[in-house]
């Protein structure tokens, strides 16, 4: 996000200025031309920018030499009945290996329903709780998924949410200090202010949310038994258990659980 925020802040208003430069002079085939040059050089420019960042937050070799990382949960694309009903065969398959001297592992829990801090604690209790999976739900434009490390529940959870909630205003203020930046007369600018003013709207209202403590939790990474895994499947809020005996530093893992409003399948890239 604050890779996206240079390029906002730097390569966008001058690629703005230099176009509405270009539209007092010439015209016709050479102007469009021109145009389509310099949009294209600007979106190079973003491209590269993004790609020197990302590069420079790849893993280093001691990282590299620990492994792969390890994706768990549902797929791009993926049906979502079928991945309930693998997760229940894996968990029965965990309970053989269980006999076999197979400890505590990890796993993802996934819920039918968004849910406040104070009602995770019935749903997640007896076992080892590494982070939970929240986003607010319900708003027209679709709201960023945040991850929120919490060992204890609900404490951890609220204070977590409490500094998304900071970072979500001052995001809020961002957009809106580069929509003031922009004209209203101009329809290109008018058209870039009006995202602004939007992503603007989306922030504000998640600082809102969880700033209240909201229902938004909808899933959690656990680390327990088999026998315990089974005990929480079993309870009526949760969806899925889906345990991952490959883990071994979450750190190296990504997990991916469906929405609650998700029922047949996750929509492709």
């Amino acid at each position: 996000m604050r890779i996206h925020r240079r390029v906002d802040l730097i390569v966008v208003p001058r690629l703005g200025r230099i176009f509405a430069a270009l539209g007092a002079y010439g015209s016709g085939r050479w102007r469009l031309r021109l145009f389509t040059v310099l949009g294209l050089a600007g979106c190079a420019a973003m491209l590269v920018t993004v790609a020197w960042a990302s590069r420079g937050r790849a893993p280093d070799e001691r990282t590299a030499a620990v492994g792969p990382m390890v994706h768990v949960g549902v797929g791009q694309g993926q049906s979502i009945p079928q991945y309930v009903s693998s997760s229940r065969e894996e968990l029965k398959l965990l309970r053989g290996r269980q006999n076999a001297g197979l400890g505590e592992t990890y796993a993802l829990v996934s819920l039918g329903s968004y849910l406040a801090p104070d009602r995770l604690t019935p749903v997640l209790g007896g076992v080892a709780v590494a982070e939970v999976y929240a986003r607010v739900p319900g708003a027209e434009a679709q709201t960023q998924i945040v991850r929120i490390p919490a060992f204890r529940v609900p404490e951890d959870v609220v204070s977590g949410m409490l500094t998304v909630a900071v970072r979500k205003e001052i995001e809020a203020g961002d957009f809106r200090a580069l929509a003031s930046q922009l004209s209203e007369a101009d329809s290109a600018e008018e058209w870039l202010r009006q995202n602004y003013l939007g992503g603007a709207s989306v922030a504000a209202l998640e600082a809102s949310a969880y700033r209240s403590g909201c229902a938004c939790v909808y899933a959690a990474v656990v680390r327990a038994t088999p026998a315990a895994l089974d005990r929480i499947a079993a309870r009526p809020e949760v969806r899925s258990v889906d345990p991952a005996p490959e883990v071994t530093r979450i750190d190296l893992a990504v997990f991916l659980a469906p929405l609650p409003e998700q029922s047949w399948g996750v929509p492709p890239a």
